[in-house]
């Protein structure tokens, strides 16, 4: 059961309607998430922002999907775990072993592991970073801007994966069969 309401469009008043409205527009669906969020519009709304802006950034709306499967896994989100990895394989065409792969920071590209290795070990030690997995990263060819990106897109799972563990909204997504993965070594380079 909810530990917060999950609001309606029906239930939700003023700004809380229209957030709901614009989510339900922009996915087709409110997620619970989404629905438990809008008990504050501050938050939601910031989390809406978030999330548009960095989808016209640097990084393609795979490698995206993968970073929000990956910081959930590294959160132990199953809510997130779940809803990344229908995401991952209905919409983006991402095979059942690349969706466990990515969620042990692995990818058989070695930019697309360097930056999820990246953000494992942001994850990790919050959000400290070895030099020299900065510089394995930099060899993979990590970009300045693909940085400041993998930051923000581990603040913006963080922050669902965090809400979800406080709201324990209803899982509104097929669940993942476990959150038992085997874990990648060094986030950035073996």
């Amino acid at each position: 059961m909810p530990r917060i309401p999950q609001l309606t469009p029906d239930t939700a008043g003023g700004e809380q309607r229209e957030l709901l409205e614009a989510t339900r527009r922009q996915l087709g669906r409110v997620p619970n998430l989404y629905a438990a969020l809008a008990n504050s519009p501050a938050a939601l709304r910031g989390y809406l922002a978030l999330r548009e802006s960095l989808g016209g950034g640097a990084l393609d709306e795979r490698l995206r999907e993968q970073l929000a499967l990956l910081v959930a896994q590294e959160n132990g989100c199953l809510y997130c775990v779940s809803a990344h990895t229908l995401r991952g394989g209905r919409l983006l065409g991402m095979t059942d072993d690349e969706l466990l792969a990515t969620r042990s920071a692995e990818d058989a590209d070695p930019h697309t592991r360097a930056v999820l290795r990246t953000a494992a070990e942001l994850v990790r030690n919050r959000g400290h970073l070895a030099e020299e997995s900065l510089a394995k990263a930099r060899a993979a060819g990590v970009t300045d801007t693909e940085f400041a990106e993998i930051v923000s897109h581990v603040a913006l799972n963080t922050l669902s994966n965090y809400f979800n563990h406080l709201a324990e909204p209803d899982l509104d997504f097929p669940p993942v069969d476990s959150l038992d993965v085997p874990t990648a070594g060094p986030a950035v380079g073996r």
